[in-house]
């Protein structure tokens, strides 16, 4: 019996973060955001991250039609919200509102007050299996104040204190 991979990737420690896009729609702009666990940092010359993204959601969709997006890099503290942007999007949307957030200078993705955010502007998109791995040129960042890092393991979230990490 072949195991379950997403059983056993629980074993995998990795960062949470908020994905921010948005549509433009006629009765003005709908922003989206979607937690996230598959930030990768591609390339430091030309700057570039990447994220995979369940192909046919609709988060995706917008994504790739603005072609912008934003990443914030939640800490201990935003446990809550990274489990409710994880629901569906009318969750998501009733969160996002209730959020303190700002559009990005560069690119008008919403960003958080969090450890961390970047801006990007779509590079490139590929399929890979059941998801769209997007590439993303970034054009905006910056810092919060450090604070414990927000990780999920073993199916649950956690704080990471930077005493911990060496």
């Amino acid at each position: 019996m072949q195991p379950d991979l997403r059983v056993l990737m629980r074993n995998f420690a990795t960062g949470v973060c908020v994905a921010t896009t948005f549509s433009d729609e006629t009765d003005g702009r709908r922003h989206d955001a979607v937690t996230v666990n598959s930030l990768t940092s591609a390339s430091l010359d030309p700057p570039l991250v990447s994220l995979y993204l369940r192909i046919g959601s609709v988060f995706l969709a917008d994504l790739l039609a603005a072609k912008k997006w934003a990443v914030s890099i939640l800490d201990h503290r935003d446990k809550e919200v990274a489990g409710l942007l994880a629901k569906d999007r009318q969750t998501r949307a009733g969160t996002l509102a209730a959020l303190a957030a700002s559009p990005g200078r560069a690119t008008g993705a919403l960003v958080f007050d969090a450890a961390s955010w970047i801006e990007c502007e779509l590079w490139d998109s590929f399929d890979v299996g059941d998801h769209t791995l997007v590439v993303g040129r970034v054009v905006a960042m910056g810092e919060g104040p450090r604070a414990p890092a927000l990780v999920f393991l073993h199916g649950r979230f956690h704080a990471i204190s930077p005493s911990i990490a060496g």
